[in-house]
């Protein structure tokens, strides 16, 4: 059963991905195929064809089939099967599902083309990296609690860090056509897919807007599963606290993402500098959370609780 699911899973998120991406570049050299005086590459917005009715619902049937997925192979039998290729499935699982949401409200054709051939290759590391360590005590509400609102809080992030890297490009590339006539005709003449994938996202004010709306309700979120961690760590080895590698990354991701949000409100800190910030705190939380892991699991061949 969990073979189908897997099959079913990545053959859906790859085959959206790959049509996806088939329109796109249908779009983009659509001019070219016509034989339409050429134009630079501000001037015309090559779009990707907007997620259709049929669409939407072939990415909700894959996100509901990942769902079962991730169900049946971390808690098999009243049991817990986790690690780092796990902890990536399901961060991008929630990613896409966050990513679908958002779709309703905000034209984000463009961040398609990204997050669902990362999901697709998320939704099969398990089947490399199985060898992970079964937690016994995976059955205590508290520890589900925690494991839940954890990994709706690195979904959020993980967005959130594709959001960064976007908009990193995209101010990039606004700089190169301000600059000079040299440095505008290498913007708009090299790298002709990067620059038609860009034109697809919205305004570089609607991503910083949704960036820091990932972020806020991110942090809300990480800091109750930092709570939650500690009463839970309270109730299964009477101590409230245990300052291993993943709680010191946990706790340092999580004041970098909160000097973040209280720069953001005190002085409105935004540009290249605030958007690294994102990316540095973003991989702190994924060394306390996946590369702890990879390190114990892959390289160690240890278990980590």
């Amino acid at each position: 059963m969990d073979i189908v699911l897997y099959a079913l899973t990545a053959l859906l998120y790859g085959g959206l991905a790959v049509a996806g991406w088939r329109s796109h570049r249908h779009t983009a050299l659509r001019p070219v195929l016509e034989s339409v005086p050429a134009l630079p590459a501000a001037a015309s917005t090559p779009a990707v064809a907007a997620f259709s009715a049929p669409g939407r619902l072939l990415l909700l049937v894959a996100l509901l089939a990942h769902g079962v997925l991730l169900h049946t192979t971390i808690f098999p039998q009243n049991a817990m099967v986790f690690g780092f290729a796990f902890a990536l499935s399901a961060m991008f699982w929630l990613g896409a599902g966050i990513y679908w949401i958002e779709s309703f409200f905000f034209p984000l054709d463009g961040l398609r083309l990204l997050v669902l051939p990362l999901a697709c290759v998320a939704s099969l590391l398990p089947l490399g990296f199985g060898g992970v360590r079964v937690l016994s005590y995976s059955a205590a509400p508290m520890f589900k609690l925690h494991f839940l609102i954890a990994n709706i809080a690195y979904g959020l992030f993980a967005i959130a860090a594709l959001h960064a890297v976007l908009m990193l490009l995209v101010e990039r590339r606004l700089h190169a056509m301000r600059g000079g006539v040299l440095q505008r005709q290498s913007a708009a003449a090299g790298n002709g897919w990067l620059s038609s994938w860009l034109d697809t996202l919205p305004p570089l004010l609607t991503l910083e807007k949704l960036l820091f709306r990932l972020i806020s309700a991110g942090f809300v979120l990480l800091t109750l599963t930092l709570l939650s961690g500690i009463l839970f760590s309270e109730q299964l080895v009477d101590r409230a606290l245990r300052l291993d590698h993943k709680t010191v990354f946990a706790i340092l991701s999580w004041l970098m993402f909160g000097a973040l949000l209280t720069a953001r409100k005190v002085s409105g800190w935004r540009g290249r500098a605030a958007l690294r910030w994102v990316l540095a705190s973003f991989v702190a939380l994924l060394l306390a959370y996946v590369g702890s892991r990879f390190v114990f699991e892959v390289l160690l061949h240890r278990p980590v609780v």
